[in-house]
């Protein structure tokens, strides 16, 4: 009997213990989620949207054979700094970040869908003697460059919706 109570106790402790834990782990599986989106357009027509949409960017890699995107370091020092001066954190000495985007072909049945998926590497050196150290992502721009390619997207959609219209009613008049 006093073997079974303490069993019991055992399994009770580590199961109290084992949700608490979770948390732990929380911050890190929604660090590690990566923004992405899928598009029902095909991938030619996504690649140019997201080139449309990358073209205010410094590119270094733009690669449609395998989809990714890749911009140069761009240094974003001044924006950190304002957008953290109402915060507790100290300013900081320099920061710059680097946008990866892949782009993927995919079929949903028989339609063909394409996957765009966003990747911002921010780093920041607070002074010279820690050197630069990687600062996760508010996922605000990774945001903000999917749904800028949705209404790209949706634009060059109704204004192909257009031209055929267009177009057919210039055959019929012919």
């Amino acid at each position: 009997m006093k073997k079974l109570l303490k069993i019991f106790a055992l399994s009770l402790t580590l199961g109290a213990t084992s949700c608490s834990s979770y948390k732990q782990f929380q911050n890190l599986s929604e660090e590690f989620e990566i923004p992405s989106q899928v598009f029902k357009y095909d991938y030619n027509q996504t690649w140019l949207a997201v080139l449309n949409v990358m073209k205010k960017y410094d590119l270094e890699l733009q690669n449609q054979e395998s989809g990714v995107i890749k911009t140069r370091w761009i240094d974003n020092t001044m924006e950190l700094n304002f957008a953290d001066s109402f915060g507790s954190s100290d300013a900081v000495k320099a920061a710059k970040f680097k946008i990866v985007l892949n782009v993927v072909k995919g079929f949903r049945g028989r339609r063909e869908v394409s996957k765009v998926t966003v990747f911002r590497r921010q780093m920041v050196e607070q002074d010279f003697l820690q050197g630069w150290k990687v600062v996760p992502s508010d996922g605000i721009l990774e945001k903000t460059i999917l749904y800028r390619v949705d209404r790209n997207l949706a634009i060059a959609a109704q204004l192909k919706k257009i031209e055929d219209q267009k177009a057919k009613e210039l055959e019929a008049s012919f």
